[in-house]
């Protein structure tokens, strides 16, 4: 996500890096390329020029005195600026209430069923709350059918309404039923239509009547770019939406959506969507969204990630064996599951500070995914007692563990060269927690 744009920004910043002092020609030629940038990410004409005279205010003015280097003091007010570009700080839903009902609306094909059961199994994990999902779209085929699909996957109670055909009827049963059930948080997955019309809005307009929602969130697709931002103009205008969740932001979205729509609808991004699986959902966060567009990382949701992927029993037992310098190939698969329930490896170094500047043209990681995943499947494809005693493997049972796990006895011999230069470097360490042993495999 964002690519061009952080190539873009680089490139400003390169060229200042070399000069002593910032002056009126530098700060023009760093916000040509800044407007270029913006504009080529599908920013919205009006939101570009906006932030363009913001930076340049602030970098013409006292503020420059106290900066230690031009490239500093550019990138320092571009991030500042992007930061309140993208709604300043962290907004957080109200969930007060029995049961405090959210809207979710949106066009069709945005996303809005999927997200529906992301956001209920992030408020059971992350806050605690039991959630009910309501699948209200009786416009789409198999709509409803989705959702209850997801919902169990994610263990998350879904009212069936699939023999009822009236929204309106559906919203007062699902009131209903989370009162009496004790339900905390309700979330309503409306219908969408191809495009913005009388109907739909007329429809979610008396469903608002009904179910007097604590949040109106409107689901966009980042793919879309600008029109993403016109619809949620529309949206709003009729419906007075409290938040915006982004879909899809792992795809190849130029950013327009992310960087406009908070600037022309006066409302906050909530959520992210970051993959298909249902855990693919982050609270968003202006600064840590700005920082990965500057190339700057994000420490903090990698921290996040890792400790949500970090089981801290296993972790205290492995530290153990680390001391006495018993660290086996089982140790090692577990710590590469570790590592891939964190995402894409392509995501996790882009929150590592510099590790997009060491990353291959375009970012791509996909040999580097492809290459942990090797080695999963061929210690998988041995048996308990080789992978505590990796000397056991010889010629004949190294053959049955290529073929069993799809690769070639060169790779075997590469896993158990890269395991044995493990265990040596934690041998002159002494100690290495499991904390360290995941920043090394992440590196790798």
């Amino acid at each position: 996500m964002l690519e061009t744009l952080q190539e873009r920004l680089a490139r400003v910043t390169k060229t200042l890096r070399g000069e002593g002092h910032l002056t009126e020609y530098h700060v023009e030629s760093a916000l040509r390329e800044i407007r270029l940038a913006l504009l080529e990410a599908d920013v919205s004409v009006e939101v570009v020029t906006a932030f363009i005279d913001r930076v340049r205010e602030r970098a013409v003015g006292k503020e420059v005195l106290s900066s230690v280097t031009p490239a500093q003091m550019v990138t320092k007010i571009v991030h500042d600026e992007l930061v309140k570009l993208l709604g300043g700080t962290t907004a957080d839903l109200d969930f007060k209430g029995r049961p405090a009902v959210i809207m979710l609306v949106g066009l069709q094909g945005s996303g809005k069923t999927t997200t529906a059961a992301k956001l209920a199994r992030w408020l059971k994990s992350s806050k605690g709350l039991f959630p009910l999902l309501v699948p209200a779209d009786t416009s789409r085929p198999a709509a409803r059918e989705q959702l209850l699909v997801l919902g169990q996957q994610a263990g998350i109670p879904t009212v069936d309404t699939r023999d009822m055909d009236d929204p309106e009827a559906i919203a007062r049963r699902a009131l209903r039923e989370a009162s009496i059930k004790g339900y905390q948080v309700l979330l309503f997955d409306t219908a969408g239509r191809m495009h913005i019309d009388d109907e739909l809005m007329g429809e979610l307009d008396r469903l608002k009547k009904i179910l007097a929602p604590k949040h109106i969130v409107f689901v966009a697709d980042a793919m879309t770019g600008q029109d993403a931002v016109r619809s949620a103009r529309a949206f709003h205008e009729h419906l007075d939406i409290t938040g915006v969740i982004l879909t899809k932001l792992d795809g190849d979205a130029r950013g327009g959506a992310a960087l406009s729509i908070r600037e022309v609808v006066g409302r906050p991004i909530v959520f992210a969507g970051i993959g298909e699986r249902l855990e693919n959902l982050e609270q968003f966060h202006p600064d840590r969204m700005a920082g990965r567009i500057l190339g700057m990382g994000d420490v903090a949701t990698l921290v996040e990630k890792a400790q949500d992927a970090l089981d801290e029993r296993k972790a205290r037992a492995l530290e153990a064996k680390l001391r006495k310098n018993k660290f086996d190939l089982e140790d090692l698969r577990d710590q590469l599951q570790s590592l891939s329930k964190m995402g894409p490896l392509q995501q996790v170094l882009e929150m590592v500070p510099g590790a997009g500047k060491m990353l291959p043209s375009g970012g791509a990681t996909e040999v580097q995914e492809q290459q942990l995943k090797k080695m999963g499947a061929c210690i998988d494809s041995m048996t308990p007692q080789e992978r505590r005693h990796p000397q056991l493997l010889n010629a004949s049972r190294k053959r049955r563990v290529a073929k069993g796990s799809g690769t070639s006895v060169e790779e075997i011999n590469r896993l158990l060269r890269q395991y044995g230069q493990m265990r040596k470097l934690m041998k002159r360490l002494g100690k290495v927690d499991a904390r360290t042993l995941k920043r090394q495999l992440g590196i790798r």
